[in-house]
């Protein structure tokens, strides 16, 4: 009886390494999402960029002119240029030469990057100058309304979509 155990014992350990496992790292929701369908790749891919910046194209030449005046104006709004080695992993064209060699360049255009502060105290100022013309554009239009034949009621600056119903006020 006791060689009978033995050989079941060598069969189920036999049976144990024939069995193929898994872990369970590889049977997670990422490893098995559905795979994205195909599209033409983008040509300004970017690497991720550190945290608390953004990443952003900038026009370095114009149908094959240095545009040196953008550039200079883009390093004075606070951009800093992205350079290969920083990003030794990441594949995309690079500046072979010239005044940008080793930065990330496609088609005149060169990667920078940005404080995201920066970026949006930038928002925040053309908002307001936005407004600020809006305001200056009724002021001028109400300003001139002083023919009362010719009246023009305050421009209403707000849209609303409508099907043909009465409006309902609320």
């Amino acid at each position: 009886m006791a060689t009978k155990e033995t050989k079941e014992s060598k069969n189920s350990a036999e049976d144990l390494k024939a069995i193929q496992r898994t872990s369970r790292a590889k049977t997670t929701r990422a490893a098995t999402t559905r795979r994205k369908p195909w599209q033409p790749p983008s040509m300004l891919d970017a690497p991720p960029a550190p945290e608390g910046f953004k990443h952003r194209w900038i026009r370095a030449e114009v149908r094959g002119f240095d545009d040196r005046q953008n550039i200079s104006a883009r390093m004075r709004e606070g951009y800093e240029l992205v350079r290969k080695d920083e990003y030794p992993d990441f594949e995309a064209p690079v500046v072979e030469s010239g005044k940008h060699e080793g930065v990330f360049g496609v088609g005149g255009l060169l990667l920078a990057r940005i404080p995201v502060e920066i970026v949006d105290e930038r928002t925040e100022y053309f908002r307001q100058r936005h407004a600020d013309q809006l305001e200056a554009v009724d002021h001028d239009m109400m300003r001139e309304n002083a023919h009362s034949t010719m009246a023009i009621n305050k421009p209403d600056r707000q849209s609303r979509v409508t099907f043909g119903g009465p409006r309902n006020k609320q």
